[in-house]
């Protein structure tokens, strides 16, 4: 995850139809294992025909993506002041199954995951219902004008979510790794919120700007590539119209 989400931070924008058919099909891939059948099968064929209209409309894709991004930290922002109170968990939640061993199959892994999913999906409810009106507001607020600043702006805003979405990745993977190697990562970044939170934000504008400039020259490589391809057909056509 850390890998991949380096790549999205510094070259997402470049990435282009790959980054939309990696989405697509991961978006997929969820939503049949989590949401719909619940079976490998659906989770193929959604995964396969996500990554089709992802990479088929790649525009409109980042336009997405950058709404829900935006979406998604505004949120965190707002949620962030209650997620370390307490809540009362309903009495319905269900529990991790027990696993024996230091290992698990597949199969079991998947039930771990659900589990968590909807208990995340409680705490989340919970959530919800503490923070204010006008936080909800400016989070609608937010999410359109990255979504129609797309259409104006569709460079700025693709490298903008590109660099946003591989900051996250990147530090999700980096937690993880730190839990499993035993380590407390999450109270340490809940200490320092102002630290870390600036480190997010320099780490997603130097992405973005790195993006808008190194895509920038490879748009005029191409741009001269073809023009010089243009010319040299044209010279061939010439010539092959002189012998006749």
């Amino acid at each position: 995850m850390v890998l991949v989400g380096l790549f999205i931070w510094l070259g997402g924008l470049g990435l282009g139809k790959i980054l939309c058919g990696a989405a697509g099909a991961v978006t997929g891939a969820v939503c049949g294992l989590f949401v719909i059948r619940q079976n490998v099968p659906s989770a193929v064929f959604l995964a396969a025909v996500l990554a089709a209209f992802a990479v088929i409309f790649e525009r409109i894709f980042f336009i997405v993506l950058a709404a829900a991004l935006a979406a998604v930290v505004s949120f965190t922002i707002f949620a962030w002041p209650y997620l370390g109170i307490p809540q009362q968990l309903s009495a319905t939640n269900p529990s991790p199954p027990a696993i024996h061993g230091s290992a698990m199959n597949t199969t079991q892994t998947i039930e771990v995951i659900k589990v968590y999913l909807i208990n995340f999906n409680h705490e989340l409810k919970q959530v919800r219902s503490r923070i204010p009106l006008q936080g909800w507001v400016i989070t609608a607020a937010m999410t359109a004008i990255f979504f129609f600043s797309g259409f104006y702006s569709w460079r700025l805003s693709s490298a903008l979510s590109c660099a946003t979405l591989g900051v996250i990745l990147t530090f999700t993977g980096m937690i993880l790794l730190l839990l499993y190697k035993g380590s407390a990562p999450i109270t340490g970044i809940c200490r320092k919120v102002p630290f870390y939170g600036g480190i997010f934000i320099a780490m997603t504008a130097f992405g973005t700007v790195v993006q808008l400039l190194l895509c920038r020259r490879a748009e005029k490589r191409s741009i001269r590539k073809k023009q010089v391809e243009d010319k040299e057909e044209y010279e061939k056509a010439k010539q092959r119209w002189r012998t006749t």
